[in-house]
């Protein structure tokens, strides 16, 4: 016999995440993963400080962009929280939600 479907799991899901752990809700699948380790804090970091001032300022580079770390992001049914995003600026959105 097959399982019963699962529940989509919803934004209020992740307030019951641990705090050492962070979540991310992916095809309506509530996925939860231990925070980074420290090293991967410093890449993505290092990987920030280098992107930020050509795109994000125009130090040195185009600009015209946003660059976020670690910021929320919804797409359709999907709640994602990758370590660095970037918009154009005209694109990014006046209103993020859950912020």
């Amino acid at each position: 016999m097959a399982d019963p479907p699962k529940k989509k799991a919803s934004y209020e899901d992740l307030y019951d995440i641990p705090e050492n752990m962070t979540g991310e809700i992916i095809n309506g699948e509530l996925i939860v993963t231990p925070r980074p380790s420290p090293r991967h804090i410093r890449t993505a970091s290092a990987l920030s400080m280098r992107i930020g001032p050509p795109y994000d300022f125009g130090e040195g580079g185009p600009g015209g962009w946003i660059i976020l770390a670690e910021v929320e992001i919804k797409l359709r049914e999907h709640t994602i929280v990758p370590d660095l995003a970037g918009w154009r600026k005209e694109r990014f959105p006046k209103k993020l939600e859950h912020n």
